[in-house]
C-alpha cells in the first residue's frame, strides 16, 4: 500500500471541498484527514470503508490501485 498514491487519490476526490467540510461528513478529525493527504499515515481499514462511502467509490479503487 502506497500512501503517496493514496495521499494524491484524496487530494483529487476531495477537490474543491474543505478539509474540514470532508472530514467532518466521514467522522474524522480534519487532522487525521490532512495526515492521510499528505502521505503521513494510511486509514484503518474502518476508515477507509466511510471514505470510500462518502465519495461513491470502492475501497479497493482508492487505496489499492
Amino acid at each position: 500500500m502506497d500512501a503517496e498514491k493514496i495521499a494524491n487519490a484524496l487530494l483529487a476526490l476531495r477537490g474543491k471541498k474543505s478539509r474540514e467540510e470532508v472530514a467532518s461528513a466521514i467522522g474524522i478529525s480534519t487532522s487525521a484527514l490532512a495526515m492521510y493527504e499528505n502521505a503521513m499515515r494510511i486509514p484503518r481499514d474502518e476508515t477507509k470503508i466511510k471514505i470510500a462511502k462518502y465519495y461513491g467509490r470502492s475501497v479497493q479503487e482508492i487505496f489499492f490501485e
